[in-house]
């Protein structure tokens, strides 16, 4: 049997792990599936994080594309090139091997890209199929980046501050906020390759977004209902999210963070993480452990091995040895908070411990898919914004979902260990933290219902499979 649909995406977990929930979600509509992957950036684990996930997802199909740098002529990595422009010329160089790939498969009707991989529309005009992106942030980013295009030749978004843009639908957003890309300036080569990533968004025939329309109402109905540039009509927006779920592969063992997390009262535990690709610098990681310490409350905290304070933007993606905790937090902390906090080296299993009953409050990034996480656990956030569109996130969570509060100072040199304590008191002990979390119930049980039968998630995902006019019983 051939692959109807092929879902196209890179080795980055915070793109890749999204695509499988999707393409597990189109298996169980029966419609046959396989994803390709990008092997960008290459890494030494490329091949058996493949064979993880097709042993996991036993429906889904699984290939891996060549490394993209080996695509280019066989050409040697420019070393100082700019990583960014890299990633985008990696992706636009894979292109011959996936129409090589989609053309060896049967049956095939259409393709989904992952957002980073728009360059490949190009490739499926080649191939003669409708092509969908996938978005997998929220819908109120996507506005945004629908409208920058437009507005970028006019609007020097580097030079405004705190001053605010105003986009269709979406919450006031200070200019500092955009991802920092866009501060670059025009002339800037980031800042070229980003505004060419936006405007391949219309190229599309349909869009589909992780989020749910409950959660980013005025935000939808905007994309629905307008236009960046009269008389060019925007894809089809299908909210089919949240596509959240565990990990899969391993070994079947409970991590010990969640025995921990068993042997404490319900909703205590400040859990502080930021994600796989986020790292601090070895002082903040001293600050964040001194504003636990004295807050008081029980914590358990994902520690990630920080990079080289010169390190290039991609170190971000690679994998990483183990923490050296004693070394890297204060003399005796791990001592003193024994028993009240845990402290775990690179990994734990978020999803699972946001959805703990001991869990009762998430220091986060604010990368989408934690976002998500939070959100179908109900767990209030305390927003630490780091890179790519992670500040505005923050601005949607903290002020226009009001299911989160901001950790001041993250757009500085460092936050200090009185904000880190000061805010974990107020999600955890304070009449704010009381309503953060009435909010986080409320979105959590919306999030439930929109992918229930007849929700309004799962009638976009069935109208998205309807569009791609192909058998499910072939």
């Amino acid at each position: 049997m051939g692959s109807a649909v092929v879902l196209y995406t890179w080795l980055v977990r915070g793109h890749l792990h999204p695509m499988v929930q999707l393409a597990g979600r189109l298996a169980i509509h029966g419609v046959p599936v396989t994803v390709a992957i990008a092997d960008v950036p290459s890494s030494s684990d490329s091949l058996n994080t493949v064979a993880r996930l097709s042993a996991s997802y036993p429906s889904v199909s699984f290939h891996l594309l060549p490394p993209a740098t080996a695509a280019r002529s066989g050409d040697e990595a420019d070393p100082d090139a700019d990583p960014f422009i890299t990633l985008i010329a990696d992706l636009r160089a894979t292109n011959p091997e996936l129409v090589a790939f989609v053309r060896s498969l049967p049956s095939v009707k259409a393709l989904v890209l992952d957002f980073f991989c728009g360059c490949a529309l190009d490739a499926a005009e080649e191939l003669g199929l409708p092509a969908y992106l996938f978005f997998t942030s929220g819908a109120s980013a996507l506005a945004a980046y629908l409208h920058i295009p437009v507005m970028h030749p006019d609007v020097p978004f580097g030079d405004m501050g705190r001053s605010l843009l105003h986009f269709p639908g979406v919450h006031p957003v200070p200019a500092s906020d955009l991802p920092e890309v866009l501060l670059l300036g025009p002339h800037n080569e980031q800042y070229k390759a980003t505004i060419g990533l936006f405007q391949q968004l219309p190229r599309a025939k349909g869009i589909l977004a992780n989020t749910f329309e409950w959660l980013e109402p005025r935000a939808v109905k905007a994309i629905e209902e307008g236009s960046p540039r009269p008389g060019e009509p925007l894809p089809r927006l299908f909210c089919v999210g949240p596509l959240v779920g565990e990990e899969r592969g391993g070994e079947g063992k409970q991590h010990e963070c969640l025995t921990w997390l068993d042997a404490q009262p319900a909703r205590s535990v400040v859990f502080v993480c930021f994600g796989s690709a986020s790292s601090v610098a070895a002082e903040q990681l001293r600050e964040i452990a001194a504003g636990l310490e004295r807050s008081g409350h029980a914590f358990l905290w994902a520690v990630r091995a920080p990079v080289a304070p010169d390190a290039d933007s991609t170190k971000r993606f690679e994998g990483r040895g183990e923490a050296a905790l004693e070394a890297l937090l204060p003399e005796g902390f791990l001592e003193r908070t024994r028993g009240r906090g845990l402290v775990v080296a690179t990994w734990a299993p978020q999803v699972e411990v946001l959805r703990h009953a001991a869990t009762g409050a998430f220091v986060t990034h604010c990368g989408w898919n934690s976002t998500l996480e939070a959100v179908t656990a109900g767990v209030p956030m305390v927003c630490w914004p780091m890179y790519a569109e992670q500040r505005l996130n923050k601005v949607f969570v903290a002020e226009g979902m009001r299911i989160g509060a901001v950790m001041e100072g993250y757009d500085g040199a460092m936050v200090k260990a009185e904000e880190v304590e000061a805010k974990v008191r107020l999600v955890m002990e304070s009449e704010q933290g009381k309503e953060l979390r009435e909010g986080t119930a409320a979105t959590k049980d919306m999030a439930a219902a929109a992918m229930e039968i007849g929700g309004s998630s799962t009638a976009a995902f069935i109208d998205f499979v309807n569009s791609l006019e192909i058998s499910t019983h072939d």
